[in-house]
């Protein structure tokens, strides 16, 4: 490991971190604040149709917009002299996507039931409004205008839980006051963004008629936005497949109310995921910079094996302490039917992990703009997925597809550090890594089958933290240099 550490690369991921940190845990604590009141009101079919809809969403906008959202935000810190073309060819493609979802529903409408109709309706505006907010994040992400992005993401939060306490609780409309919420929320914060990105960016986002997508000069830029979307298009296939394949699967086995139960399994590891999501938007954006300001393959490999080895420190410890405490949380977040659905929450934090790595040795390739590489990763996981999902589901339910998940997360992020070693040797402990997922696997099949062989829910509790303590003693130097580099941080933050 090169013994450069290029502070200033430290400071620029830090200083996002930060901002990241504030967006996320308001928006995404809040939320997840929520659960209790959408299990307590909604009804595990209604849950399990909304959670279907949502799923839907992360296959057909990454796919429909060509990617759109994650070629901004490549180039739009490799090439900040073309951003205002990248605007107006990102809203072209999202305005198109738009149409084509459009037509599809409208066309579906004559092949489904009466009820089902009024949902593809809904999903129109869902989509518009939802590849419009994602889009702009990430175009703004690319920006650099971490804090507009920041502002996007509180407001979204603020409008969904207004809207959903009005809707849910005072007007009560159930499902569709829930779908209503969302839309609302996309809409306003993405005009909001707009807003402030005009202010700060006025030569790039002209809220004019010249500046919403028509013919201009970014004819040259959208080449190469399409060259870098379109092979990610397996990218992001092949993430919903292990993100939702299991959903569809379930839904159609062992029925949709069963589907409601599993997918609220998924808000104990969306904790999780909040703090994988801030270290990656702040990660994504470094990768990009390190790799366009290092002086050598060496600088960089430095650099990636360092914050390599922080965050997968910080993904185990915090995946063991959650399944630690699974079943506190799930007394205080399922309310009635839903309760049962803890059993299926540490093989889903298990894959939040190795899905978290996939993503960080993801950034790397696509710093190198290697998007096939992950587009091969992620297929073949995807594929596996499928299989097993398809061995497992009929006969273990929804436990079945969890482990299905965690599985093909496993081989995603393995087949990913090969790719990833073919353009940068990355400096990490892989044995020392790999005993301690295989404690975390083993904390989680406790945890779930303890009680059934006869041990008492005390020793279960003590066997479980005995695994939490070995790993955070393993992990003893990442955990010591996170803390002093945060210490740092916020001490020169306050002078």
């Amino acid at each position: 490991m090169s013994n450069d550490r290029s502070p200033s690369k430290y400071r620029y991921f830090a200083g996002n971190l930060a901002l990241f940190t504030i967006s996320n845990f308001v928006s995404k604590i809040l939320v997840f604040l929520l659960v209790p009141f959408y299990t307590n009101v909604l009804s595990t079919t209604d849950y399990g149709i909304a959670d279907v809809m949502q799923t839907t969403l992360l296959l057909l906008v990454p796919a429909l917009t060509i990617n759109m959202g994650e070629a901004a935000l490549r180039y739009g810190i490799d090439r900040s002299d073309k951003r205002r073309e990248i605007l107006k060819t990102g809203l072209r493609f999202v305005m198109t996507a738009c149409l084509i979802t459009a037509a599809g529903c409208a066309l579906g409408c004559i092949f489904v039931r009466r009820e089902i109709r009024w949902y593809l309706f809904l999903f129109i505006f869902l989509f518009l409004t939802n590849s419009l907010y994602e889009f702009l994040i990430l175009f703004f992400q690319g920006c650099e205008r971490v804090k507009t992005v920041v502002c996007g993401s509180v407001f979204s939060t603020v409008i969904l839980i207004i809207s959903n306490i009005v809707f849910l609780l005072v007007v009560k409309i159930g499902l569709n006051g829930y779908l209503l919420s969302q839309m609302l929320a996309f809409a306003f914060a993405s005009v909001l963004m707009l807003i402030l990105g005009h202010k700060a960016m006025p030569d790039v986002v002209t809220l004019k008629k010249d500046g919403l997508p028509g013919t201009g000069d970014e004819g040259s830029i959208e080449k190469e936005l399409i060259s870098y979307g379109v092979p990610m298009i397996a990218y992001s296939t092949g993430s919903w497949i292990n993100n939702a394949a299991d959903r569809y699967l379930v839904s159609f086995i062992k029925g949709v109310a069963v589907n409601g139960i599993y997918g609220v399994a998924y808000k104990i590891p969306a904790i999780l995921t909040v703090f994988q999501r801030i270290f990656a938007q702040s990660w994504q954006m470094s990768a990009v910079k390190s790799y366009k300001e290092s002086h050598g393959p060496e600088e960089a490999a430095g650099f990636f094996s360092e914050m390599y080895s922080f965050y997968n420190a910080f993904m185990a410890a915090g995946c063991s302490f959650l399944i630690l405490i699974v079943r506190v949380l799930a007394l205080l977040m399922f309310k009635k039917d839903f309760h049962e659905a803890w059993r299926f929450v540490p093989p889903l934090l298990i894959s939040v992990v190795f899905g978290a790595l996939t993503g960080f040795l993801g950034s790397i390739c696509l710093a190198y703009k290697d998007s096939k590489a992950m587009g091969f990763a992620t297929g073949i996981g995807a594929s596996v997925n499928i299989v097993l999902n398809l061995m497992l589901i009929p006969a273990y339910g929804a436990m079945g597809a969890a482990v299905a998940t965690a599985v093909s997360y496993y081989l995603m992020f393995f087949i990913a550090y090969i790719k990833v070693s073919g353009h940068v040797k990355l400096n990490v402990r892989l044995i020392r890594d790999h005993i301690v997922y295989i404690l975390l696997i083993l904390e989680a099949v406790i945890m779930i089958c303890g009680e059934g062989t006869g041990a008492s829910l005390r020793s279960i509790y003590m066997i479980t933290a005995g695994i939490l303590i070995l790993i955070l003693i393993i992990y003893r130097n990442e955990e010591k240099r996170i803390l002093t580099g945060l210490t740092a941080t916020f001490r020169k933050g306050r002078e």
